[in-house]
């Protein structure tokens, strides 16, 4: 059975009536959006051309770890792009036959923007569908089967196209040469996701001081959406066990009580952590083995828990395999030579 993460980037089924109820905590304009600044001034200059031009906007792929706000640009882009302009949103698993797109693609006004999350799960036969509708906003649509098949090319209404995947490796050649925008998203600086936690608090009535806001940035793993769960988490725990004063005493108590240290790990990176550091002597171990020895999906484990072990230095991959770091070791509380050794050399 799954267990749900308070410091997963992956938005959970108990997370989103949270989301809905504050949707007013993500930002609408670009002004609005803290980070990715070299995107964002791309995004400016792209959206006043095309706006002079009456155009649609280029088609942009967005690539990154999962929370860093890639459906959240989608929403401003199209606030950006004009009242009229609306946001369609689907995903690339809900997508198995073209005939799923073409409602959508017939229902969209000029400039509208097409969000496809995880687009790298788009099947074939619907990314050969797409292509005619980014390049020359048409589809052929089939009205027959068999020996009297018959093709209708219906023409789109100029729209934008924003993809998102958390593996830009997997999206085809084909897929990615047909974007004008391709930007890889970043994760967010203490000092940025402080930004965004002062104006969360604001918008959600949390009295907090600065010092206990800083305490949960150091503990939100470079997101926003962890960021903020974890604002929402701690400002129930400060309403009932305080004074509804977010001090770093009283965030520093509240994430205790979810398993979640100074650095955000939780009990499952700590146990991957332990179990490189003990049952494999620090590295390196493959994947599979971590996994099994974990009784985890090998996938969640490279896509949620590596990540951030990997961005703070706690964990090296090498040829061989996964090997606990030095810096890992000693937040674990481990002999350092037992942890992957030859990598203290």
């Amino acid at each position: 059975m799954a267990v749900e993460r308070l410091v997963s980037p992956v938005a959970t089924p108990t997370d989103l009536p949270e989301q809905e109820r504050n949707w007013s905590l993500r930002p609408r304009r670009l002004h609005e959006y803290v980070g990715q600044s070299d995107l964002v001034e791309r995004l400016k200059i792209t959206i006043q051309a095309v706006r002079a031009r009456n155009e649609p906007m280029e088609h942009v792929l967005l690539h990154g770890p999962p929370g860093l706000g890639k459906t959240t640009l989608a929403h401003v882009i199209a606030e950006e792009m004009g009242e009229s302009c609306k946001v369609h949103i689907t995903s690339g698993p809900a997508l198995s036959r073209p005939t799923d797109l073409v409602r959508v693609l017939c229902s969209m006004n000029a400039s509208d923007v097409l969000f496809i999350d995880e687009i790298h799960r788009v099947p074939v036969a619907v990314e050969e569908f797409i292509y005619p509708a980014m390049e020359d906003f048409v589809i052929d649509i089939k009205v027959e089967q068999g020996m009297h098949a018959q093709t209708i090319q219906k023409t789109l209404q100029p729209f934008t196209l924003i993809g998102a995947t958390t593996r830009a490796g997997m999206v085809s050649s084909p897929m990615r040469s047909r974007f004008g925008i391709t930007h890889s998203l970043r994760y967010y600086s203490a000092d940025e996701l402080l930004i965004i936690l002062r104006r969360s608090a604001g918008l959600l009535s949390v009295e907090a001081t600065q010092p206990g806001l800083q305490a949960i940035a150091a503990r939100s793993r470079g997101t926003p959406r962890i960021a903020n769960r974890l604002l929402r988490r701690a400002r129930d725990f400060a309403q009932v066990r305080g004074d509804g004063i977010l001090t770093p005493r009283m965030v520093e108590d509240a994430l205790a009580l979810e398993g979640i240290d100074a650095l955000g790990l939780d009990d499952l990176d700590r146990a991957y952590l332990k179990t490189i550091a003990t049952t494999y002597n620090g590295g390196p171990v493959g994947l599979e083995a971590i996994a099994a020895t974990l009784n985890h999906d090998s996938g969640t484990l490279e896509d949620v828990v590596e990540p951030y072990l990997l961005q703070i230095g706690f964990v090296a991959r090498t040829r061989r395999g996964r090997a606990l770091t030095q810096a890992g070791a000693i937040h674990i509380g481990m002999p350092t030579r037992a942890a992957g050794a030859e990598l203290f050399e």
